[in-house]
C-alpha cells in the first residue's frame, strides 16, 4: 500500500518553471488528505515555495493538511517541513558545498560553454544570471531563470547542447557529478548528491519502506535526472506533462477518496 507520492517538478507537475495549474493544485491539496506529499528537484527552496505552495495556498490547503508536505530540494540535498507551531518552514537537513567546489564548477561551465558557444549571457532578462549557486548544487541554466517557456523549450530540445556541454565540463573537472534537467539546466554536485540521495533520505525521515512510495517523473530514461529513482526499484510513473499526472492523480483518488 502507498503512503508517499512523490514527484519531479518541471514537466511534471507543471510546464517548466512556472507555478502548477490551478488542477494539479486542487488534486495535490485532496491528495494531501490521504498520503505525504514529496516533491523532490533540482530547483531551489525558494522555487518550491513560489511553484508549489502558493498554488496550495490559493487552492485552500490547510496548514494541518501542508504537515504533510514535503519539500526536497536541490535533488533532495535540502529537506524542509512545515512547523506547525511556527506557521512557517523549518530546515531539516542541508548538505551545502564546499566554497572552493562552488568556484571551481562555476568556472569550468563557464569555460566549457564558452568554448562550445553555448555561453549566451546577451540573451539574459535584466538580474538574471546562467549560473545559480543552490547551496548544495550549482545550476547552470543557459537562459537563465526568468526567461520565458517557449524560448527554453526551443534552445535545447534533445539535450545535444547540455550533454556537450557535460562532456567538456567532465575532462576539465571529472570528479563531480553532472544531470540534465528541465529545459536548458545542468545540475552539479558531488557524487552520489542525487536524486538516489534525496530518496534515501526521504525514506529515512518518513520512516517508510520504498515499497510504500510512488514517483512521477519525466526524465526516467539512463541519464535522466529522475533515473536514480528507478535504479533504487522505486515504483515510478513515467509522465510527458501535468496533464499526463493529473489523469493519473484522478485515477488514485478514484479508488482512494
Amino acid at each position: 500500500m502507498k503512503k508517499v507520492l512523490s514527484f519531479d517538478i518541471d514537466q511534471t507537475l507543471n510546464i517548466a518553471k512556472t507555478p502548477i495549474p490551478p488542477e494539479i493544485a486542487e488534486l495535490l491539496v485532496r491528495c494531501l488528505n490521504f498520503y505525504e506529499i514529496c516533491p523532490i528537484s533540482g530547483q531551489k527552496f525558494e522555487q518550491f515555495l513560489l511553484q508549489i505552495v502558493d498554488e496550495l495556498r490559493k487552492a485552500g490547503v490547510t496548514e494541518e493538511q501542508l504537515t504533510h508536505l514535503h519539500l526536497f530540494a536541490a535533488q533532495g540535498t535540502q529537506y524542509y517541513r512545515y512547523d506547525l507551531s511556527a506557521h512557517d518552514w523549518e530546515q531539516v537537513y542541508n548538505y551545502p558545498l564546499a566554497e572552493e567546489d562552488v568556484v571551481k564548477i562555476t568556472t569550468v561551465l563557464e569555460q566549457a560553454a564558452k568554448k562550445l558557444g553555448y555561453w549566451e549571457e546577451d540573451k539574459l532578462l535584466p538580474g538574471d544570471q546562467i549560473i545559480e549557486n543552490r547551496l548544495s548544487q550549482v545550476t547552470f541554466s543557459a537562459l537563465g531563470q526568468a526567461m520565458g517557456t517557449s524560448e527554453k523549450y526551443d534552445w535545447d530540445p534533445d539535450c545535444k547542447k547540455r550533454e556537450a556541454i557535460v562532456a567538456e565540463c567532465q575532462k576539465l573537472l571529472p570528479d563531480f557529478l553532472y544531470e540534465i534537467g528541465g529545459t536548458t539546466s545542468i545540475n552539479v554536485a558531488r557524487p552520489g548528491m542525487n536524486k538516489e540521495f534525496g530518496m534515501t533520505h526521504l525514506l529515512e525521515e518518513l520512516g517508510v519502506d520504498k515499497s510504500e512510495v510512488l514517483y512521477f517523473g519525466d526524465m526516467t530514461q539512463p541519464g535522466g535526472n529522475d533515473y536514480p529513482v528507478v535504479q533504487m526499484g522505486v515504483d515510478t510513473i513515467t509522465v510527458r506533462s501535468h496533464e499526463d499526472t493529473a489523469y493519473a492523480l484522478r485515477g488514485i483518488l478514484g479508488v482512494t477518496e
